[in-house]
């Protein structure tokens, strides 16, 4: 990494100074990982990842995503820290309470890995703030608790060929899918109508924990170049008994999203 990468202005979402000169032992331990070593750790570097919604399962992600070394980060969330969120969103304290999330956790990611750029965007995400955020992205990553926002993902990924790793939690478990149209069906699939919408709803910081740390292992796995075994099926986590679950998802031919990508490939 360059020493006037490193001297960036933190406030513009370039690496902080005084980043560790030597990033070798900070990720010592990961580059002994079969499959991972320091062909991965370059590209994680060079990698550019969109993180849209950075709450209960954005904070996790995005933590660990930032400590493996992932070289460009984006953050995406329109609204600011409440109370009721320090029970899940970890990034958060009670001294961030009225405070953009984007903003907030972008700086914690910066103290906790100044090596990285971490970009913050106080915005409600949808087509065209998308396009504009998510230009060159290595993939997308949708922590989000509503399926409007979802479906702007979900158009960007197919139309522009972006991997979306999806995520969603309910009470103390959730599910979570590697997507890759047209090689895997796309969101829309598997969900072509929005559930009925929810004021409020049940969930445990551990069991966003749980979700948010899988997408995580799934988004690094890409990175690297490990691969994801599980790309096209939807993981359920249970968290009352402790339980894992798969389920194959189809391409559906129809799909008002992806019916008409890559048809000859089918």
């Amino acid at each position: 990494m360059s020493a006037a990468r490193k001297a960036g202005a933190a406030g513009q979402g370039e690496p902080a100074s005084g980043a560790v000169a030597d990033d070798g032992e900070r990720y010592a331990r990961q580059l002994l990982i079969p499959g991972w070593g320091t062909s991965g750790q370059e590209r994680l570097r060079r990698a550019k990842v969109v993180v849209v919604g950075v709450g209960g399962l954005g904070c996790p992600l995005s933590l660990y995503l930032a400590v493996a070394g992932v070289g460009e980060l984006h953050l995406c969330d329109a609204d600011r820290v409440a109370l009721s969120n320090l029970n899940r969103q970890i990034h958060y304290t009670p001294a961030d309470v009225g405070r953009p999330k984007a903003e907030a956790a972008a700086a914690r990611l910066r103290a906790v890995n100044p090596s990285i750029a971490v970009h913050p965007h106080v915005v409600r995400v949808d087509a065209a703030t998308l396009s504009s955020i998510a230009a060159g992205a290595s993939l997308l990553v949708d922590c989000l608790d509503n399926f409007e926002t979802r479906y702007v993902l979900n158009a960007y990924s197919v139309r522009h060929g972006v991997p979306l790793v999806h995520g969603g939690v309910w009470g103390l478990g959730g599910q979570l899918a590697f997507l890759r149209p047209p090689q895997t069906a796309c969101l829309r699939c598997v969900f072509p109508e929005p559930p009925p919408p929810a004021p409020a709803f049940p969930v445990a910081g551990a069991g966003a924990g749980l979700v948010g740390v899988a997408q995580a292992l799934l988004a690094l796995r890409w990175l690297t170049g490990m691969g994801v075994e599980e790309a096209g099926r939807l993981i359920v986590l249970e968290g009352e008994p402790l339980a894992v679950q798969q389920i194959a998802l189809r391409r559906v031919p129809d799909c008002p999203e992806c019916g008409s990508v890559g048809a000859s490939s089918r």
